[in-house]
């Protein structure tokens, strides 16, 4: 049981990170120089938005959850069931950002989430 509390915390907390950082680049605006002092500039704009920090929170979350989740769980079983997190991404993307997802994102989703039901089958978690 903890186990699965332990993914869906990796999962979500993820996938919020991306939503989250995603936006915060979308706010700062596109790099289209690569000069230094372009480069300097944006990075000081990312690094002083809200939703960069927060996202950079829900990564770190992630991060050490996997960590502790892999002190105790084999890796065969955590690595493709911390991929649900690929969904909750597409999800988040289609609500929170508003993103145009093609058939073949969901489709392309939907085979993932039927691989990690087939991989924790025999999980003995």
């Amino acid at each position: 049981m903890k186990t699965w509390f332990m993914v869906l915390l990796i999962v979500f907390s993820d996938s919020a990170g991306n939503v989250f950082v995603t936006k915060g680049m979308k706010q700062v605006g596109e790099v289209t120089s690569y000069r230094p002092r372009n480069l300097l500039r944006a990075a000081r704009s990312a690094l002083t938005n809200p939703m960069m920090g927060l996202g950079v929170l829900c990564m770190a979350v992630a991060f050490f959850s996997f960590l502790a989740l892999l002190s105790w769980a084999d890796l065969s079983f955590v690595l493709p069931a911390t991929a649900l997190g690929y969904v909750v991404s597409v999800i988040g993307a289609r609500c929170v950002l508003k993103e145009n997802v093609t058939a073949a994102r969901w489709i392309g989703a939907i085979i993932i989430c039927l691989g990690v039901a087939l991989i924790s089958l025999n999980s003995g978690d």
